[in-house]
């Protein structure tokens, strides 16, 4: 709440200047609705709510705070599961949601250029109806935005075969905290100019600058796709059959783990029985293959199949047509919501070799065991991305809030010693920071902090995300 000696308070007929009063908010319903992402039930008010149009209207907001030490937390549509997005200092919460427009597409370049609030799913269609292609692809895809996509380094089912968000930036303009605005990069596919500042910027969960325009390279669409969904009567086995499935040289363009609970919550929550489920199933993959020759796709299929069954797998199903591959993936896509639905939870975004996927699921489900806690399991298994999501259950609030920390670490501990890290694609934000010297030393910590330090000297900009100081 506003007080007659803050800083924000002495500054709003100067927001008001630079955006407009329309898009200054200081109501509580405003404020409420930008208080909270997708992360758990954390909740925190920003004092104002601002929504700029342009880069030089962001450039003059944040000349201000950082002259009176003003927090400013960055947000795009909110879909975050790390609190990246959560004004927990308050201060100004910066809306980048008006800047929704596509720029250009460059079909020549096979390069789009994008503002930060274009929805990612409507920049997929977008570029689509040109014959291009734009790989990352959330399962938040048709709300999140590629500004806040930029700023976790996303990745999605796709990225298996074609990569996460930062293979495909190729430049960013980006407002620092002193106001300053810059270019990253140049809009060419190999740079060896300096520094490679748009790498350090993607990322960065909006701790360094915000991002006002991007520029993405793209790929000519894929024409076929095939899908298919194979059961499995053991977890492991089925993790342990993603690497197998490399190895053998295939490459799908998605592979996606789900476990039993997770597949029949989702059912449930859509309302969709499209799968049936045999009573000696406890994990499925779901796998697909694109390309332009159909012919050689399926005979992938065939021998991804035959691959398979030496796993211990019941009967696949392969998708007939495009409304069954939608409807098998509109499962895998909802799946974190069905859980969010059915429990508190807590979810861990851990990665390792894929060939290690067998291990670090035996190891969560020990670590369970251990500390009383229920697991639902899924995820990216073909680039080892394994998403953990903890149900609190029958966990009492003392549990839930203590002793829960304690199996966490040991899950994170688990994931470093299989050559892994503590997030593949949800960022480190509020909630995980304290897990960060798990995975790096002082002079690793040390290192980023001065790279904060340097962008951001008065610590304006998404303060406290990351690391436990700034």
């Amino acid at each position: 709440m506003l007080t007659v000696d803050s800083p924000v308070l002495r500054q709003l007929d100067a927001f008001r200047g630079i955006v407009g009063a329309d898009w200054v908010f200081v109501d509580p319903e405003v404020l409420d609705a930008y208080a909270s992402d997708e992360t758990e039930d954390l909740h925190f008010l920003p004092d104002v709510v601002l929504k700029p149009r342009t880069a030089a209207e962001i450039s003059a907001i944040l000349r201000i705070c950082n002259r009176e030490r003003i927090p400013v937390t960055p947000r795009g549509a909110g879909t975050g599961l790390s609190g990246g997005a959560l004004p927990h200092l308050g201060g100004v919460l910066l809306s980048l949601e008006r800047m929704n427009s596509i720029t250009e597409i460059d079909e020549r370049n096979l390069q789009v250029t994008t503002e930060p609030g274009v929805i990612t799913e409507v920049l997929q269609n977008a570029v689509r109806e040109k014959g291009l292609f734009y790989p990352p692809d959330p399962s938040s895809r048709g709300s999140c935005m590629i500004g806040g996509n930029i700023a976790e380094n996303s990745g999605g089912p796709k990225a298996v075969k074609y990569g996460v968000v930062k293979d495909y930036v190729l430049n960013l303009e980006v407002v620092l905290p002193s106001g300053d605005i810059i270019w990253t990069g140049a809009n060419v596919l190999k740079n060896a100019t300096g520094y490679n500042l748009t790498q350090l910027v993607v990322g960065s969960e909006g701790t360094l600058g915000i991002v006002t325009k991007i520029v993405l390279r793209l790929l000519p669409h894929p024409q076929h796709d095939l899908l298919m969904l194979v059961p499995f009567r053991s977890a492991e086995n089925a993790c342990a059959a993603v690497s197998a499935i490399f190895r053998a040289g295939y490459t799908p363009s998605a592979m996606e783990f789900m476990e039993r609970d997770a597949l029949e919550w989702v059912m449930r929550f859509v309302d969709n029985s499209i799968v049936a489920i045999g009573d000696d199933i406890v994990a499925h993959l779901l796998i697909e293959v694109d390309g332009n020759d159909v012919d050689v796709l399926l005979k992938d299929m065939e021998g991804i199949a035959a691959l398979v069954a030496g796993f211990d797998c019941g009967d696949i199903l392969f998708a007939d047509d495009a409304q069954q591959k939608a409807e098998l993936w509109k499962l895998r896509r909802r799946v974190g919501e069905a859980v969010k639905s059915n429990s508190i939870y807590k979810e861990e975004d851990t990665v390792v070799p894929r060939a290690e996927l067998p291990r670090l699921l035996a190891g969560v489900k020990s670590i369970g065991n251990k500390y009383g806690f229920h697991s639902v399991c899924y995820g990216h298994a073909g680039d080892g991305n394994l998403h953990v999501n903890i149900i609190k259950g029958d966990l009492s609030d003392e549990q839930w809030n203590g002793s829960l920390k304690d199996g966490i670490r040991e899950i994170f501990a688990l994931v470093k010693d299989l050559g892994g890290t503590i997030s593949g694609e949800h960022g480190i934000g509020l909630v995980q920071k304290e897990y960060m010297p798990i995975v790096f030393d002082e002079v690793q910590l040390s290192l980023m902090r001065g790279i904060k330090k340097l962008f951001d000297p008065n610590g304006i900009l998404n303060a406290g995300k990351i690391f436990e100081n700034d």
